[in-house]
């Protein structure tokens, strides 16, 4: 469902509100400011609406957006004296206070779905890994490999298969972070461990 910041009223709670800040949320432009951003159905005025102006004209310029045109200025009326209510009404009051109180609720809303944390992108991997021989200490092989850390990588269960003429391999599992661990690099640790490791191979991956 798309949201949208729709009345006058809006904007002059946005235009008090960048009065005194330069951004949504924090010190530099971030989602937040760019989901306010697209919810302003029009550029604010820069004679009406200043700070909110000056905001809006930045956000489109450092994240690359399209700003809306302000609309034109109405020309000014003059207003008929059998038109004015000598007597005034809260109604507008009451209107002016439930929008104000969306438009906050809704600055609050978009900047608390932008800082929301993303959810990590994660990869089940089975490595095949080789010894020399059939005399290679599988043990230690296994041991050495499990040494092997680095940020965003958990070592999962393995098991020693038969390929032939008495020489097993050892096939692994781990769980990988995608932003932080590449698979080059794991392979190149691995093979690293020269006394044990004739060669690695990926035999199966799956995204979680």
């Amino acid at each position: 469902m798309s949201l949208t910041l729709e009345t006058k009223l809006a904007f002059k709670v946005l235009n008090g509100f960048f009065e005194n800040v330069s951004y949504v949320k924090g010190v530099e432009a971030s989602d937040a400011d760019k989901a306010v951003f697209d919810a302003l159905p029009e550029g604010p005025s820069e004679a009406e609406f200043p700070h909110l102006a000056r905001w809006y004209k930045h956000i489109a310029a450092v994240k690359g957006l399209a700003a809306a045109a302000a609309p034109a200025a109405p020309a000014a009326a003059e207003e008929d004296d059998d038109d004015i209510d000598l007597f005034g009404s809260d109604d507008e009051e009451v209107d002016e206070e439930a929008e104000r109180l969306k438009a906050e609720r809704l600055a609050e809303y978009q900047a608390k779905k932008a800082a929301k944390p993303k959810p990590v992108a994660k990869t089940t991997v089975t490595l095949d890994v080789k010894p020399w021989d059939d005399e290679t200490d599988m043990d230690a092989l296994t041991k050495a490999v499990r040494a092997i850390t680095m940020d965003g990588l958990l070592w999962g269960g393995h098991q020693l298969v038969a390929v032939g003429f008495g020489i097993k391999k050892l096939q692994i599992n781990c769980v990988v972070e995608d932003d932080k661990v590449s698979m080059d690099d794991l392979s190149d640790a691995i093979t690293d461990l020269e006394d044990y490791v004739q060669s690695v191979d990926i035999a199966a991956m799956q995204k979680i």
